[in-house]
């Protein structure tokens, strides 16, 4: 059985210094990012296309739902293998190439350490990061290799 879900959010460009979109160099590139009950997310482009280096850019919110997708199937996983995580971080990365038609993604690598209660886990622990990418919407909705390179403590 198929289902369908369905995300919506309002994008509001907060950038126009006046002159709108008269000349590259005259407009911001800041913009707000809603959605319903949540707070607001302040985003610009990457710095290196004019954008604010304080505020997300669409390229770290890439890099951020695939690895927030990661952590919550692995984290669903370990609870029905019985493995039991402690703490979690992951020190993603992503690369971009540009050239004269654009740019795209090569790949985004993930990075996460896990601790884990038992040291009889980590073997588990380790494994199920294979299935838990296997299960992530975001990683196979993507174009660009995900790579996972985990490392289990207890």
């Amino acid at each position: 059985m198929t289902r369908t879900h369905a995300y919506a959010i309002t994008t509001t460009w907060t950038g126009n210094r006046g002159e709108g979109t008269s000349g590259y160099r005259a407009y911001g590139r800041d913009h707000d990012l809603d959605a319903a009950g949540r707070p607001t997310l302040a985003a610009s482009s990457d710095p290196a296309f004019r954008g604010d280096p304080d505020r997300w850019n669409p390229e770290l919110l890439l890099v951020a739902a695939l690895s927030d997708c990661h952590l919550l199937a692995y984290l669903h996983l370990c609870a029905v293998n019985g493995v039991v995580v402690t703490a979690y971080t992951d020190e993603a990365s992503g690369t971009m190439e540009t050239d004269g038609d654009g740019g795209r993604f090569t790949e985004v690598v993930l990075r996460p350490v896990v601790t884990v209660a038992e040291e009889s886990m980590i073997t588990t622990a380790n494994a199920l990061h294979h299935d838990a990418h296997r299960n992530c919407f975001i990683a196979a909705s993507v174009s660009f290799p995900v790579r996972t390179e985990p490392t289990a403590t207890s």
